[in-house]
């Protein structure tokens, strides 16, 4: 049983009654009329070979309310396009494949590459801002919501508990993120479990407590890849085009709305989806390479924010993550037991040894280039500059055939 305790300056929406599913549906059908709803899914072409896509389109067809499935489609030639238009081609609703390797779609970024620095570089970033940059230029969709594509246990009903507080109009949502439990038979979600949730305890001992880092504890799962945004909010978003995509995102969420228009919703009961390798010797790869691409995106919208960080708390940042990710350890083991799952403490200790040494390079890093690469921009900026990206971007959908089950 959840309960409905309020902490931070965002709403949290955890699910207390089992619901009438078949009714929430039909409540967001009608909600659909004013609100139509288009789901993107960042996928590799590899995805197709795992049962977990499968799984997840096979429950979103039976999703009444969706008004389009946007693929962004990575990392294909073309006998992988067009093994993925035939994949897709039995889904119910109007599914769009954004090639982003075709050579008309390539003609599009470069000349945005002309004008933008970052958009040369590659990543679920990338990916998911050539997918907004459609939806915006569409202009078919009044609510954007986004589902990693490799989720294992999925159910229809998570787009549903995601989706409501931005399309239902009575209440005043333009953001929502989603949380859940990541478990199977032992404990999951090392980033957030033992990477982001003591590195805020630390930033806070560390320069005290701010508004940004009240709102940013506030999020139960603040790396979840599931996300629903009203389109006019989506359209002045900045992108990273990284693994601090989740944590950039937040930022550019509250640079845009009040804090009270802000929530996250309790999803599902349980969530699982694959599992990087840590890579504890390898900082370009696994979960060493996520962990110092989050260090550094949360150093950097700290400083954003107004937080200052003087050269030496860097040092004492290290100190307090360390103390507080080993007591994050003991909290998971006692957790552990008493719901009877297996823990390898050793195991535990050893992803935080990892994440404190990227915590290191990523203060590092970050001392050379307080900067770093910038942020995709935001499309209205996009519009703006080259009024008709947007246009030539769905054009070349369009002619490659892209756009199925209309």
């Amino acid at each position: 049983m959840s309960d409905f305790h309020q902490r931070g300056p965002i709403t949290t929406l955890p699910r207390l009654a089992a619901l009438d599913a078949e009714r929430r549906e039909r409540e967001l059908v009608r909600f659909s009329r004013a609100r139509p709803l288009i789901l993107i899914i960042p996928s590799l072409i590899t995805e197709l070979d795992e049962p977990a896509l499968e799984g997840m389109i096979g429950e979103i067809c039976k999703a009444p309310y969706v008004d389009t499935v946007v693929i962004s489609l990575d990392r294909a030639d073309e006998d992988g396009y067009q093994r993925a238009l035939e994949y897709f081609k039995d889904v119910c609703h109007r599914t769009v494949v954004l090639w982003n390797h075709a050579p008309s779609v390539l003609a599009v970024r470069e000349e945005l590459e002309e004008r933008f620095e970052g958009v040369s570089q590659p990543g679920k970033g990338r990916a998911v801002w050539m997918a907004i940059g459609y939806v915006l230029a569409e202009a078919r969709a009044r609510v954007v919501a986004f589902h990693d594509a490799d989720v294992v246990n999925y159910d229809r009903s998570q787009l549903t508990n995601l989706v409501y507080p931005v399309m239902s109009p009575s209440l005043s949502f333009d953001f929502c993120k989603a949380y859940y439990a990541r478990f199977t038979d032992r404990l999951h979600g090392r980033v957030t479990r033992l990477l982001m949730r003591p590195l805020l305890q630390a930033v806070e001992t560390t320069v005290g407590r701010t508004s940004f880092i009240s709102y940013l504890s506030a999020f139960r799962y603040p790396l979840a890849g599931e996300l629903a945004f009203s389109a006019d909010l989506l359209r002045h978003i900045r992108i990273p085009s990284d693994w601090g995509l989740e944590v950039g995102l937040l930022f550019e969420v509250l640079r845009q709305r009040s804090p009270r228009r802000i929530c996250q919703a309790d999803i599902t009961d349980q969530f699982e989806h694959k599992h990087q390798p840590l890579s504890p010797d390898d900082p370009t790869v696994g979960l060493h390479r996520m962990a110092l691409d989050i260090v550094k995106h949360l150093l950097r919208t700290l400083c954003s924010a107004g937080i200052v960080l003087p050269g030496g708390s860097f040092q004492s940042m290290r100190v307090a993550y360390q103390r507080f990710a080993e007591d994050s350890v003991a909290d998971y083991l006692a957790v552990a037991a008493f719901n009877g799952l297996f823990f390898d403490k050793n195991a535990e200790e050893e992803v935080v040894d990892t994440f404190s040494a990227a915590l290191k390079e990523g203060c590092d890093q970050f001392v050379i280039d307080p900067l770093g690469a910038p942020p995709l921009p935001n499309w209205a900026r996009v519009d703006s500059a080259v009024p008709t990206a947007g246009a030539n971007l769905v054009r070349a959908v369009e002619e490659l055939g892209g756009v199925i089950n209309e």
